[in-house]
């Protein structure tokens, strides 16, 4: 069955008699609504409303199980413990390295349901430890390509991306009926008004594509900038309204010296704005 063993993916056990109503006020995911055996991805914003860590949580018996950047774990943590005050909660290192499997071998096997996957369509779950019979790294990162799933560190820098560029606002990951959280009235005036431009758009070459980082260009103007490439498709974070001025002038979208298509996620039902005029910044 299709695996890949994730060893820069780290967890946080978080538990206690206010668990729940802790991560409810400070985070984007609608923790109440949250179903035992899935996970929905979520962020800690700054007050500005940019993603400060993103993540992935669940119910684990009566506390949670939140998976991060390993690299961010300790950092996580720390900005946790600053909201937490009285709270009756607790905060522990877990595990390093997650398992996650996809295809026919996820419909038998343990572990939580990915929620965001599931958005996509795709049955994958995640599982702590080394359970993959093989490096499939790079597949799991086509798999994330197909979904159009963004990760910080590969796909956008923390702290330089509200939710809805990363579609949090569409696959489970952003509540805009919940309470008040950090960030929450940057993000819910960015929802009422519209305002949200940058989206995670998936690119086709005709042949493999630069490296990750490469800017994506129409007309002499940048569109955004290459994320995960696995050979001739990648991911990126790009001004939709950019591309669509691009597509309704017939313009040719560049990586470097290769001519690329770029599409939305189908499951995010978005589409660019090929008939609006281009509202420069």
């Amino acid at each position: 069955m299709p695996s890949a063993y994730l060893p820069d993916r780290s967890l946080i056990l978080i538990a206690g008699a206010e668990a729940q109503s802790f991560l409810q006020g400070i985070l984007t995911t609608d923790v109440d609504a949250l179903v035992p055996g899935e996970s929905r991805p979520g962020a800690l914003l700054t007050p500005q409303g940019k993603i400060l860590f993103d993540f992935n949580l669940w119910r684990d018996g009566e506390g949670f199980q939140l998976e991060c950047d390993a690299e961010h774990r300790d950092a996580l943590i720390r900005r946790l413990t600053m909201y937490k005050l009285r709270a009756a909660v607790t905060l522990a290192p877990g595990d390093t390295g997650l398992t996650v499997i996809w295809g026919d071998g996820a419909k038998e096997a343990e572990g939580i349901i990915d929620g965001a996957f599931d958005k996509a369509g795709i049955l994958l779950r995640r599982q702590p430890g080394n359970l993959a019979s093989s490096d499939g790294s790079q597949a799991y990162d086509a798999m994330r390509i197909e979904a159009g799933l963004a990760l910080s560190g590969r796909d956008f820098a923390l702290q330089d991306a509200f939710p809805h560029d990363v579609l949090l606002d569409l696959d489970g990951g952003l509540s805009f009926r919940k309470g008040c959280y950090v960030g929450q009235e940057v993000v819910s005036r960015m929802q009422h008004r519209g305002t949200a431009r940058r989206r995670v758009a998936q690119v086709t070459g005709g042949t493999d594509l630069p490296a990750s980082g490469t800017e994506l260009m129409a007309g002499g103007k940048p569109v955004g900038t290459l994320g995960t490439v696995v050979g001739s498709r990648g991911l990126a974070i790009v001004r939709t309204d950019r591309v669509g001025a691009a597509m309704a002038a017939n313009l040719p979208i560049l990586a470097g010296e290769t001519p690329v298509t770029l599409a939305l996620p189908q499951w995010s039902g978005l589409t660019f704005p090929i008939e609006a005029s281009e509202a420069e910044q």
